[in-house]
């Protein structure tokens, strides 16, 4: 059975999207973020491979919502959240 395990950028990533959404929104839209991540992980673990892979080696890339991906690696007995990314940013600054 597969596990989810949070990298510490993860981690960071998603309280800062957290955050951002309580200062610049509402805790409606935030409470929304955080339900919508809910959602993709407990379909991460029934379909693991859902989401297509990237150029970088083992990353896949989920659309949490228009603003936020998730970037998620697959290894024998878990999924590894390797990062929450702003599709504003440019994705090659990317450091995995």
């Amino acid at each position: 059975m597969l596990k989810i395990f949070w990298s510490i950028d993860a981690k960071e990533d998603y309280k800062k999207n957290i955050d951002y959404l309580l200062n610049e929104w509402s805790i409606t839209e935030a409470q929304n973020f955080i339900d919508e991540v809910d959602h993709i992980l407990e379909l991460l673990l029934i379909f693991p491979r859902m989401f297509p892979l990237t150029k970088y080696r083992g990353v896949r890339k989920g659309i949490v919502c228009k603003q936020i991906s998730i970037l998620y690696r697959i290894s024998k007995n878990r999924i590894e959240l390797v990062r929450f990314w702003n599709n504003l940013q440019d994705i090659k600054k990317i450091k995995l």
